[in-house]
């Protein structure tokens, strides 16, 4: 069964006013209904105006997604009763949006995929509602205002994904330009939200609401298929609804029967003049976006295809490892120290790199590129720093970490000289006769074993070509 899925996805615009009036976007760690006015409220007689930067940032995203921008485009108003909508009515764009016929390529199931983008519009966000009681069952409802006009772009794909990795593969690119673009926060609560068409071939169309994450749209798409699957198994017939995904239950719960969009009585927005920016559009100019970055790390630094990737999927990990001096980008072993070590244990104590001191990073590679430690001690030095910076906010620098830890590498001296790497080594040795017969007898994974051995006696910190040789010349009888 071929499934087809696709998205419509809004994202809050970065600006510092709403939509149609000067109330504050910095909301979020305020009382409720303390960022209003009479214009976001609706109040009779107040009247809309536009904001020039929402209008601005719309525009740099239509740029970035290879849309067509045309002479005129219009504001609507959509009309539905919602306690959220306190006018009574959403002013949107509707027949006539700000920019149409674009695209985002992607990494597909069976390679690059162009996925088309139907429509890039404008509107206003609704209000908040805050269930009490629980949200299933709510005993009631309270309402915050704040979040009501907040600027919102909604970005329209056609139905060319084909599964639901391939969705949250297009949302981590749309996520990574917007924030390349400077118009977009991923990490404020609620900036982005996303509704899911999805169907079997030749039945209904589904729409899942209520995806607020990356991981959610995967999960909430993995339910559907699997419940419409299992539907059309037992002869029943998929009915054209709406779904709201249930994210700490990872399940889509019917909600209605689905809207036609006659239902809500567009027309347009008689105090909002219709919007001529087409040559605007063609003035502005965009930064580096992620596919542009990521040719660039492989043809000026060197980076593998995989790392580069990794590297510019997050426009804040791309500043990171630009911001690193010259002779460490090109150095492929930061890279992957970047992009696999790094990002991994970041990903582990569910940090982002935002918090990551450059210049303290940048000396732990470059102490590591020295010699001065080993790739083992370097590694625990980075989970004692990542781990202050956790529980402290804060954290001590690399080479006083390393002295304080003891990790500095420990050198073996010459033959026949006593030194920590050769005591280690004698040590292991009389430990293991086994293994030291097994060498003997020609088993050379024998000599691994006992290398581990040492390294661990000496905490990482011996040079793994030095135990090598001490163990091979003490083995051999040369000492």
């Amino acid at each position: 069964m071929t499934v087809i899925v696709g998205l419509e996805i809004h994202c809050q615009l970065d600006t510092a006013t709403k939509l149609f009036c000067g109330c504050s976007t910095d909301y979020r760690d305020d009382p409720p209904n303390s960022h209003v006015c009479p214009v976001c409220l609706g109040l009779p007689g107040s009247l809309p105006k536009i904001n020039r930067k929402a209008v601005e940032y719309a525009l740099r995203v239509a740029k970035a997604l290879n849309c067509e921008v045309p002479e005129e485009s219009e504001f609507a108003r959509k009309n539905y009763f919602y306690p959220d909508l306190d006018k009574g009515y959403q002013i949107t764009q509707y027949d006539k949006p700000l920019a149409v016929c674009g695209y985002l390529d992607i990494e597909g199931d069976e390679g690059e995929k162009r996925v088309r983008i139907t429509r890039v519009h404008m509107e206003e966000d609704p209000g908040r509602l805050v269930h009490k009681g629980g949200a299933d069952r709510p005993k009631y409802t309270l309402v915050d205002y704040n979040r009501a006009g907040i600027p919102l772009i909604e970005i329209v794909t056609e139905p060319d994904l084909r599964s639901p990795k391939e969705a949250r593969r297009f949302l981590n690119k749309l996520r990574a330009t917007l924030e390349y673009l400077g118009v977009f926060d991923s990490e404020k609560e609620g900036s982005l939200r996303v509704d899911a068409n999805i169907s079997l071939a030749g039945s209904e169309r589904v729409e899942v609401k209520n995806i607020t994450s990356y991981k959610g749209v995967e999960k909430a798409l993995t339910f559907e298929v699997t419940r419409q699957k299992n539907a059309i198994r037992r002869g029943q017939k998929i009915v054209r609804e709406t779904r709201h995904f249930v994210e700490a239950r990872g399940v889509t719960t019917s909600s209605r029967s689905k809207e036609m969009e006659q239902d809500y009585r567009y027309f347009p927005e008689p105090d909002l003049r219709p919007l001529r920016v087409r040559d605007w559009a063609e003035e502005i100019e965009i930064p580096e976006l992620p596919d542009a970055r990521k040719q660039r790390f492989i043809e000026d630094y060197g980076v593998s295809p995989t790392h580069a990737a990794t590297l510019t999927g997050d426009w804040q990990i791309a500043e990171f490892y630009d911001s690193l001096p010259a002779d460490l980008r090109v150095s492929t072993a930061t890279a992957t120290w970047v992009a696999d070590t790094l990002l991994g244990e970041l990903n582990y104590r569910d940090m982002s790199i935002r918090g990551v001191p450059l210049d303290h990073f940048k000396e732990l590679l470059l102490i590591r590129q020295a010699g001065e430690i080993t790739e083992k001690a370097a590694v625990e030095v980075l989970r004692t720093l990542l781990d202050q910076i956790r529980d402290t906010g804060t954290c001590e620098l690399p080479r006083q970490c390393i002295g304080r830890l003891g990790l500095f590498v420990i050198a073996a001296a010459e033959e026949g000289a006593d030194d920590p790497v050769t005591a280690a080594a004698r040590q292991a040795i009389a430990e293991n006769p086994q293994a030291v017969a097994d060498f003997c007898q020609g088993k050379k994974e024998a000599l691994n074993f006992l290398v581990g051995q040492v390294m661990r006696k000496t905490r990482g910190c011996a040079k793994p070509g030095d135990v090598n040789r001490v163990l091979t010349s003490l083995l051999s009888g040369d000492e």
